[in-house]
C-alpha cells in the first residue's frame, strides 16, 4: 500500500514539473514581460523608461532562463524562471503585480469563503444525485424514470447564469428573503451564502443524476446481479447492497478528484454574489490585468487536480482489492 502511494506520487513529480514549465512559456515567451508593461501602464505613448522600470520593479527585467552575465549558481539563479517560478514549487507566490499584496496570504484568507460554497453544495449534490439516480434506475422505464430525465434534461439545458438572475431577481430584491449579494462571517455569513448554494445545487443536479444512473443501469445488467435475483434476493436488496457497493469506483472517480477542487470555488457565483473567495480573486485578477495572481492561481489549480489524481487511486486500494493486489 505505502510502495503504491509513493509510486502514484513519483508519477506526479514530472506531470507538476511539466505544468510549471507550460506555464511559464505562456507567461513569459508568449506573452513577454514588455507586453505585460504595455498592457499595465496602457498601449498608447508609452515611454520606454517606464517600461524598464515597470519590469525592474516587478522583478521581470532579468533574463528568462539563464543569465549570461553572472557566474556560477548566479546563471541560473538570477533568472525569472528560477525566482518567479521556482519558488511556487513550495507554495511561494510572491506578491501581486497591481499593488504588490502577498498573493499567499490573500489565497489562505480566501479559502474559508469558498468552501463556505462549496462544501455544502457538493455533499447535497452527491447525497441527492446518488439517491435519486437509485430510485430512477430501481423504476426503470417508467414513467417515474422518463419524468426525472425531462426535469434533468431542462435543468442541463438552462444556462447557470439565468438561475443567478432568476434568483437574485425573485428570491433576494422580489421576496427579500435573502440579501442580493455581499458575505460576513460566522453565523452572519449564512443569509449570504444560502441563495449561492442552492442555485449551484440546482444549476449541476441534472448533470449528476443522470450520469450516476447510467452507472448503475450498467452495472443492473451485469451477471452478479442477475445471480442474486436467481438467489431470491428483492430489486432493492440487490440494488442498495450490492449495486451501490460495486459502483463505487467510478462514483470515487468523479467525486474524490472533484474534493481539491472545492478550495478553488465557484468563480461565476462569486463574481455575481461578490463572495471574496479564490474564485472572484481569480476574476478580478483576470479583469485587472494581474499577471502575478493569475500564474499563481494556474499553478495551485494545478497541484489541486494532481492531489485530487493521487486521491482517486488511493480511494481505488481502498474500494476495490484487485487495485492492491496489482
Amino acid at each position: 500500500m505505502t510502495a503504491y502511494i509513493i509510486r502514484r506520487i513519483a508519477y506526479a513529480v514530472p506531470i507538476l514539473v511539466g505544468v510549471n514549465l507550460i506555464t511559464f512559456f505562456l507567461f513569459f515567451f508568449v506573452y513577454s514581460p514588455n507586453d505585460m508593461a504595455r498592457t499595465i501602464l496602457g498601449e498608447k505613448r508609452i515611454d520606454p523608461k517606464l517600461i524598464e522600470e515597470w519590469k525592474r520593479e516587478h522583478g521581470y527585467h532579468l533574463p528568462r532562463l539563464y543569465n549570461t552575465k553572472e557566474r556560477g549558481l548566479g546563471f541560473f539563479t538570477q533568472t525569472i524562471f528560477w525566482q518567479k517560478s521556482m519558488p511556487l514549487f513550495l507554495m511561494r507566490f510572491g506578491t501581486s503585480d497591481k499593488d504588490a499584496s502577498s498573493i499567499g496570504r490573500e489565497i489562505r484568507g480566501r479559502i474559508a469563503p469558498s468552501l463556505s460554497i462549496t462544501v455544502p453544495m457538493f455533499f447535497a449534490s452527491l447525497f441527492v444525485n446518488v439517491f435519486v439516480s437509485m430510485i430512477v434506475a430501481f423504476y426503470r422505464g417508467t414513467y417515474i424514470d422518463l419524468s426525472v430525465l425531462i426535469v434533468c434534461v431542462l435543468l442541463m439545458s438552462i444556462s447557470i447564469l439565468f438561475y443567478i438572475v432568476g434568483g437574485q431577481f425573485l428570491v433576494a430584491k422580489h421576496l427579500r428573503l435573502v440579501p442580493i449579494s455581499g458575505f460576513d462571517t460566522g453565523l452572519h455569513s449564512l443569509k449570504f451564502i444560502a441563495l449561492p448554494i442552492l442555485i449551484g445545487f440546482v444549476a449541476y443536479i441534472g448533470g449528476g443524476v443522470r450520469y450516476y444512473r447510467t452507472l448503475f443501469l450498467e452495472e443492473i445488467n451485469k451477471d452478479y446481479v442477475r445471480t442474486a435475483r436467481a438467489k431470491g434476493l428483492g430489486e432493492g436488496s440487490v440494488l442498495f447492497k450490492h449495486t451501490l457497493k460495486n459502483a463505487l469506483i467510478p462514483i470515487l472517480t468523479s467525486v474524490v478528484v472533484m474534493i481539491p477542487f472545492l478550495i478553488m470555488g465557484n468563480l461565476l457565483l462569486e463574481a455575481f454574489f461578490a463572495i471574496p473567495g479564490l474564485g472572484s480573486y481569480l476574476i478580478e485578477a483576470i479583469h485587472g490585468q494581474d499577471f502575478a495572481v493569475v500564474r499563481a492561481m494556474v499553478f495551485l489549480g494545478s497541484v489541486l487536480y494532481i492531489i485530487g489524481l493521487i486521491m482517486v487511486d488511493i480511494s481505488y486500494t481502498l474500494v476495490d482489492p484487485r487495485v492492491r493486489l496489482g
